[in-house]
């Protein structure tokens, strides 16, 4: 098995799997490819759409609590 820190085991869309380089996910999932990939950090499965992924945010529609002066 490939360096967990190196590497992400994921699995695509046509439930194959694989073990890719952990710079290449994000194209991946913009790309609608994955389906889930195993965070480690964790030790368990994200499922793409379903789980919060990390650095991939949305729109916040709530109030902003950030102070402005």
């Amino acid at each position: 098995m490939p360096d967990s820190g190196l590497y992400l085991r994921v699995k695509y869309v046509d439930n194959s799997y694989d073990y890719i380089a952990g710079t290449v996910l994000g194209k991946l999932i913009r790309d609608n490819k994955v389906k889930r990939f195993y965070r480690y950090s964790e030790e368990k499965w994200v499922t793409v759409g379903v789980d919060p992924i990390r650095g991939i945010g949305g729109l916040y529609a709530g109030p902003d609590r950030r102070k402005m002066n």
